[in-house]
């Protein structure tokens, strides 16, 4: 698993349980989910995210596969008609 994807995991899982809460010990827990959703904002516009750095402090997460893009770039090789010369 990769750091991104446990990031995504544990935001995921503090909205859910923020909601859980707020139904059964009140509705300051709310406040959880608007921390964590003003949070993900923030790693956004900045690129920096705490709950990413402390995961990589733990060393249990690979590093960032490179990613693929949809339509890879062809480099030609030889001319554009395709025949070398």
């Amino acid at each position: 698993m990769t750091v991104e994807r446990a990031i995504r995991v544990l935001a995921g899982t503090l909205v859910l349980l923020s909601i859980v809460l707020s139904r059964w010990a009140g509705e300051a827990w709310l406040l959880l989910a608007v921390f964590v959703g003003a949070n993900l904002i923030q790693s956004a516009v900045t690129g920096f995210c705490p709950a990413e750095t402390l995961l990589r402090r733990t060393g249990r997460f690979a590093e960032t596969p490179p990613r693929e893009t949809a339509w890879p770039i062809q480099q030609s090789v030889g001319t554009s008609n395709g025949k070398e010369e």
